[in-house]
């Protein structure tokens, strides 16, 4: 079909025609995705929390067994001064 050239189509400017929209469904989908990270977050850490709040696992081998299984080389205690 050949153009018609009596009614020519608007033009935009090259920053214009760039530019989106703006409405509520950019809105909502900012909103939802913000409380879904936050869920997911939230989910992460609770499914943790019981780890973090331990701290019988970072103490460290109270023994010689203990301190064999591990992977870090041995090193000698360091005593303190006796008192």
């Amino acid at each position: 079909m050949p153009a018609d050239l009596n009614h020519p189509s608007p033009s935009l400017n090259a920053t214009r025609a760039r530019q989106g929209r703006w409405g509520s469904h950019v809105f909502w989908v900012l909103v939802i995705s913000t409380v879904l990270a936050a869920l997911v977050l939230f989910g992460a850490w609770s499914m943790r929390s019981g780890d973090l709040a331990r701290v019988d696992h970072t103490r460290g081998a109270t023994t010689q067994e203990e301190a064999q299984q591990g992977t870090t080389p041995q090193a000698p205690v360091k005593q303190g001064p006796a008192g």
